[in-house]
């Protein structure tokens, strides 16, 4: 890794966390009611039986009972691969992760919006989890193995897939209603600055090519 690409994860890790902090105060404040009640409404306009066993599936890929095992998986791939720093360091950004988000729920202390199918869980909403692990793991995944791919359209289609999954898994919670808008939008901002530190700071790297 070159000397000066940590920077860029530092700024990134920066931004992330001043506008989750930005998120917080409106949300605390009562100031992204309007957006929540609008973004929920729009995406329940588009419900089917459908895209309801859809946004499911999406839901189980981001849940830990699913993570938990790719981590698992990873981690073996990567340990006899002789790859054993980036497999502790990936548990290490999924350790750090699970901190994070109880944490900030607890801190936070949001109850969830009434659900539109299936049943409430019974953690606080804000941040979403299923968000900021999924941004955690599927981004750290595709960094790690995306590095190791020659082909720059390879490359591009790793980290474009990781994306859109992280993205699927985020709308497939507002969609099920159980998470507000602003919950899934800060998780991604949560995820993306502890992601962005773990790979400045050398926790899990190399990430850039």
């Amino acid at each position: 890794m070159h000397a000066r690409q940590p920077l860029p994860l530092f700024l990134g890790a920066a931004v992330c966390g001043v506008l989750f902090v930005l998120l917080a105060i409106a949300v605390t404040h009562g100031l992204a009611t309007g957006f929540d009640a609008a973004g929920r409404g729009d995406v329940h306009a588009f419900s089917s039986r459908y895209l309801t066993a859809t946004g499911q599936i999406f839901s189980l890929l981001g849940s830990a009972r699913v993570w938990l095992i790719e981590l698992a998986a990873a981690f073996a791939v990567l340990w006899l691969r002789r790859e054993r720093g980036r497999a502790f360091g990936l548990t290490g950004v999924m350790a750090g992760a699970t901190v994070l988000d109880n944490g900030l729920k607890l801190l936070i202390h949001r109850v969830r919006p009434e659900p539109f199918f299936g049943a409430a869980p019974d953690t606080f909403s804000f941040p979403s989890g299923h968000a900021l692990f999924s941004l955690c793991f599927y981004g750290a995944v595709a960094a790690i193995f995306a590095n190791q791919v020659r082909n720059a359209g390879w490359r591009v289609a790793i980290r474009t897939g990781a994306c859109v999954l992280v993205l699927c898994i985020g709308l497939s919670r507002i969609y099920l209603g159980v998470h507000y808008p602003s919950d899934v939008l800060a998780g991604y901002l949560a995820g993306g600055a502890w992601l962005s530190f773990a790979c400045g700071s050398g926790l899990l790297r190399p990430v850039l090519r």
